[in-house]
């Protein structure tokens, strides 16, 4: 696997970088495992809040440098980067802020006696992260897992090796010790060795279906605990009392943030038959403001997909998606140019026998769906693979929350796009994945939620058999 830098701007070769070799890795591992060790017997817990507390500072005075080292890696634009950096210290200093709150112990009623459990690190956690937010990916895990006290390696993309590297820079510039997170250049097949290494508890990814499930399977033979993060082909439903001024402000975001390659965002837009031909024109016109060029630029809009192969997978869904009856309402080709563009397309009519049905397309790409009920509408949101998140359109909030309250997914949005933030939990269900990152949620992950018990003086035989 070669990790290298690919500028998706210029399709300059930036970076290369060497993999790991398997003494190296070993090496890794011990220091992880001893530095797990040193915290369950000293704590330091005081010290790594204010260590994280010095990241989110290193962040925010750095901030253009992070977001650039983003920008060079996977092509997202400047502006949008640094926008993730920001989130990136807004999460390093939620998890500080709320280390007392998230460890305290948990009383539990029990007329027998006294019982409370505690939160215990657990050892040291694997995380395989995607590239489409180099670092964010990385914080929402790293963050409650040091604090917990679980130490980290990092398997990151191979397309952003920059952004691994620097992160890791990062948390020791902020006074962290060596094997806080230590990023693997690795293969595959090591990949495979770290999960089955005792001295590695969990994984946590973020990624496809198919890297999930393969490993969640190398997790399972293993019996180490895994959450998952896959993807999702989330639906943007509009209803009838939607207000259309407010649907025309959060559409570009909604679909074309990060050129569209984002898990969350809205991929699937459900609308009522009276609306249909309305929308299809609302749609055009917002995608027809994308304005596509050098990812630096402030003026830029549109940003390259993140590599060559990236581009030609969504060039290629487009197609067969049209080969099998759905129309092209606009865009549908790639724009001359080195870097790796595809202009924001819309398609429709898309039926169940279309391949494309039951797909998400990671990159520029808005589908339109035609219902002729609320219900159906509903109907159309859940039938799919994916249950990660979604929005729903309505000038009635409450209207809005019924209609959210029956959709098949982890996360619902009334009048917005996708949303995080670091007190919100972030995951979903069905082909998304399982588990949550983020919030509080996010910080039980990969804790040992320990029993204590101590029955009355009066009775010391209370198990019910």
């Amino acid at each position: 696997m070669a990790y290298q830098t690919i500028y998706p701007y210029t399709n300059e070769v930036l970076h290369t970088f060497d993999n790991m070799t398997d003494q190296d890795l070993a090496d890794v591992l011990e220091r992880a495992h001893l530095l797990y060790k040193k915290w369950r017997k000293e704590d330091h817990l005081e010290e790594r809040k204010a260590q994280l507390h010095q990241v989110a500072n290193i962040l925010r005075r750095d901030r253009d440098k992070y977001a650039e080292i983003m920008t060079k890696d996977m092509g997202k634009l400047f502006t949008e980067a640094q926008g993730e950096v920001d989130l990136c210290a807004d999460i390093a200093d939620y998890y500080a802020d709320k280390a007392d709150e998230f460890l305290m112990s948990t009383p539990l009623e029990t007329d027998s006696g006294q019982a409370y459990y505690f939160k215990q690190s657990t050892g040291v956690i694997l995380a395989v992260e995607p590239w489409n937010f180099p670092y964010y990916q990385i914080m929402r895990v790293f963050a409650p897992n040091f604090i917990v006290g679980n130490p980290m390696v990092l398997k990151h993309a191979s397309i952003c090796p920059r952004s691994a590297q620097s992160f890791e820079e990062l948390v020791l510039e902020a006074g962290a010790e060596a094997g806080s997170i230590t990023n693997l250049f690795i293969s595959y097949d090591q990949v495979s060795q770290v999960i089955a290494d005792k001295r590695v508890v969990g994984v946590c990814l973020t990624g496809s279906e198919r890297g999930g499930a393969s490993i969640a399977e190398e997790a399972g033979k293993n019996l180490k605990k895994t959450t998952l993060e896959l993807g999702g082909d989330d639906a943007f439903i509009i209803l009838d009392d939607a207000d259309w001024d407010q649907l025309e402000k959060v559409l570009y975001f909604s679909r074309l943030y990060n050129a569209g390659q984002v898990c969350t965002s809205s991929k699937r837009f459900i609308v009522l038959d009276k609306d249909y031909d309305r929308f299809k024109e609302l749609l055009t016109k917002v995608f027809k403001t994308a304005k596509w060029g050098d990812p630096m630029d402030p003026e830029t809009t549109l940003a390259p997909l993140s590599s060559a192969q990236a581009k030609a997978d969504v060039l290629d869904q487009i197609k067969l998606a049209l080969d099998h009856g759905a129309e092209l309402v606009y865009g549908g080709e790639a724009i001359d140019h080195p870097g790796h563009f595809v202009m924001p397309t819309i398609i429709a009519g898309l039926t169940k026998d279309n391949p494309i049905y039951y797909q998400e397309i990671f990159g520029p790409v808005g589908e339109i769906y035609k219902v002729s009920s609320e219900e159906e509408a509903i109907e159309v949101a859940n039938d799919s693979n994916y249950g990660l998140g979604g929005t729903i359109f309505s000038s009635n909030q409450e209207h809005a929350k019924a209609v959210a309250a029956k959709i098949e997914t982890g996360m619902s949005f009334i009048n917005s796009g996708w949303t995080s933030l670091p007190e919100l939990p972030f995951g979903g269900v069905k082909h998304s994945g399982y588990g949550r990152e983020l919030s509080e949620l996010g910080f039980t992950s990969f804790v040992n939620e320990h029993l204590i018990y101590i029955p009355n003086k009066t009775n010391n035989s209370n198990t019910k058999v």
